[in-house]
C-alpha cells in the first residue's frame, strides 16, 4: 500500500541515526554534521536545538559521540611529514616518541601517529581530518620550519598544539626545548680545533628547518671566534644516503682541498659518512675525524665509537606531553629538566694527520 510506513521489527530498539536527530531538531542532516564538527554557518539557537535533540535521543555514533558528550578522546596526535623509510632509520624519532609515551601511558592517553610522506598538502589534510573527526585532543609538532604554516592552520582548527623545538619567529604556539642550545655545538667545534683541525666541513639538514639554520649559525660563529670559516657546508635530507653522497663528494678532492673533519647534523648520517670514508680507504680518525649530533644508541655500537653532541631527546618528548596536559587543563607531573646539549668525546675524533 502506497504511503504505508514501514514497521520496525519487534525486539531491540533501533539505534538513533543522524537523520533522526535532524528530524527532531527540524534541520538538515548537513546542519547536524556542522554542529558535530564545530564548523561555522550555524546560529546559536539552531546549534542548541541540535544538541538538545541528540541528547534526547541519546545519539552515540562512533566518531561524533565524544564531541557531543564533551568528553576527551584520550589521544594525542602527531603527523610526520617524512617518508616511512627515513623515519624507520631515525632513532631520534623513536626516542622522542618514547618520552611522549612515558607521560601519556600512565594517564591512559595514547599517541596517534600519522606518517604522511612529503606530498604537498598531505600534512594539512591529516590535521584537518584529525580535527573534523574529533580523533585527538591536541597535537605535538616536530621539526620547526621557517615560515611554518601549521601554527595558523591549527589555530583555525582550534586544535591545541605543542612544538618540540623553537618556532621560526615569535608565535603563541607552546614550545619546549633546552634553555641553552648553543653549548654542545660550540664545544664540538672547540674539541676539533684543539685536535688541530682547521678544515672542518659541515653536512647540515634541510634548509627549511629552523634548527638547521640555527646550528649552522652557531657553527660559523664558533669558527669565526678563532678567525676561521667553515671549510665547506653541504645540505642534506637527514638520510644515510645523502650522508654517503656528501662524504664521497668531500673526500674526492686532492689532499690539500679536502676536510680533515666532518660534522654531521645527526648520528645516523655521521655513522653512514664514517662507513663511506672507510670504504674509500680513509682511516677514522687517523685521516678524518667524524662527529655526529644527538647521541643515539647506535653511536656506541659502531667502530670506532662515534663522538657526538648529546641531546636530551627523551626528556623533550616528556616535556611536550606534560605541556599538552597543561594546555588541556588536565592533571600533569612537573615538567622534566631538559639537559642542554653537550659533547660526548669517543673514538671517531682525534688529532689532525701530519701534513694536513
Amino acid at each position: 500500500m502506497a504511503g504505508r510506513m514501514e514497521r520496525r521489527k519487534p525486539g531491540k530498539a533501533a539505534k538513533p541515526t543522524i537523520a533522526d536527530v535532524a528530524a527532531l531538531a527540524g534541520v538538515s542532516v548537513s546542519a547536524v554534521s556542522k554542529v558535530v564538527n564545530d564548523r561555522g554557518g550555524i546560529s546559536a539557537p539552531t546549534r542548541k536545538r541540535v544538541l538538545d535533540a541528540a541528547a534526547k535521543l541519546r545519539w552515540s555514533p562512533s566518531a561524533t559521540a565524544v564531541a557531543l558528550r564533551g568528553a576527551r578522546t584520550r589521544a594525542i596526535g602527531m603527523v610526520a611529514g617524512r617518508s616511512a623509510d627515513v623515519l624507520a632509520t631515525d632513532p631520534h624519532f623513536t626516542l622522542l616518541i618514547s618520552g611522549i609515551e612515558r607521560e601519556l601511558a600512565p594517564a591512559d592517553f595514547g599517541l596517534l601517529l600519522h606518517i604522511v610522506g612529503e606530498e604537498p598538502g598531505a600534512e594539512e589534510r591529516a590535521y584537518r581530518r584529525l580535527a573534523e573527526e574529533r580523533r585527538v585532543d591536541g597535537v605535538i609538532l616536530t621539526e620547526s620550519r621557517i615560515g611554518d604554516p601549521r601554527f595558523e592552520l591549527l589555530r583555525q582548527l582550534r586544535l591545541p598544539a605543542v612544538l618540540v623545538g623553537e618556532p621560526w619567529q615569535e608565535d603563541p604556539v607552546a614550545s619546549v626545548g633546552a634553555d641553552d642550545q648553543e653549548a654542545g655545538l660550540r664545544e664540538a667545534v672547540r674539541h676539533l680545533l684543539e685536535w688541530g683541525h682547521r678544515r672542518i666541513a659541515y653536512v647540515s639538514g634541510p634548509e627549511d628547518r629552523v634548527h638547521t639554520v640555527y646550528r649552522r649559525r652557531v657553527f660559523t660563529s664558533a669558527l669565526a671566534e678563532r678567525g676561521l670559516r667553515p671549510f665547506r657546508v653541504l645540505v642534506s635530507d637527514f638520510s644515510a644516503q645523502d650522508a654517503v653522497a656528501a662524504t664521497r663528494e668531500l673526500l674526492a678532492a686532492d689532499a690539500a682541498e679536502r676536510p680533515t673533519a666532518i660534522l654531521f647534523a645527526n648520528d645516523t648520517m655521521a655513522v653512514a659518512g664514517m662507513n663511506a670514508a672507510r670504504r674509500l680507504g680513509f682511516d677514522v680518525p687517523g685521516d678524518l675525524s667524524v662527529l655526529g649530533h644527538d647521541d643515539l644508541p647506535l653511536g656506541e655500537l659502531v667502530f670506532p665509537q662515534l663522538t657526538t653532541v648529546a641531546q636530551d631527546v627523551e626528556a623533550l618528548g616528556r616535556a611536550a606531553a606534560v605541556e599538552m596536559f597543561r594546555q588541556l587543563d588536565l592533571p600533569h607531573s612537573p615538567p622534566p629538566a631538559i639537559r642542554p646539549p653537550t659533547l660526548i668525546p669517543r673514538e671517531s675524533t682525534g688529532p689532525v694527520a701530519d701534513g694536513s
